[in-house]
């Protein structure tokens, strides 16, 4: 009896091990898709303010911005390439205007399955 009761918890405890990261395996996912649909529109703004006069489109990309900087938090530290983490190449991307930069987290998107989110 005993040793059908341990078997039975260590069942569960792996059973609870992998629910847990499943859990957040999905949750990086969600973080993940949420940080490029927001690189997205962050792109589709600036790209549309580029067209108008820039007191016109700049309030507007600043918010999409802004977005797109909170949905980066959580994935802050995720290497994008050449030495730089996804926040380092966010603020040069958004805030310094580096292609480069852009580049890396357009393909950085890609490489975790959202590339269909970017411009």
């Amino acid at each position: 009896m005993v040793k059908a009761v341990v078997a039975v918890l260590a069942l569960v405890v792996v059973a609870g091990c992998s629910s847990s990261e499943g859990k957040d395996e999905e949750r990086l996912t969600a973080q993940r898709e949420n940080y490029c649909t927001q690189l997205g529109a962050w792109q589709e703004a600036r790209n549309a303010a580029g067209t108008d006069t820039p007191e016109s489109g700049y309030d507007e990309v600043g918010a999409v911005a802004q977005d797109a900087f909170l949905a980066m938090r959580p994935l802050r530290d995720e290497p994008v390439g050449g030495g730089r983490t996804l926040a380092e190449a966010t603020v040069a991307a958004m805030n310094n205007s580096d292609a480069e930069a852009e580049g890396r987290l357009v393909q950085y998107c890609g490489d975790v399955g959202f590339e269909m989110l970017t411009r």
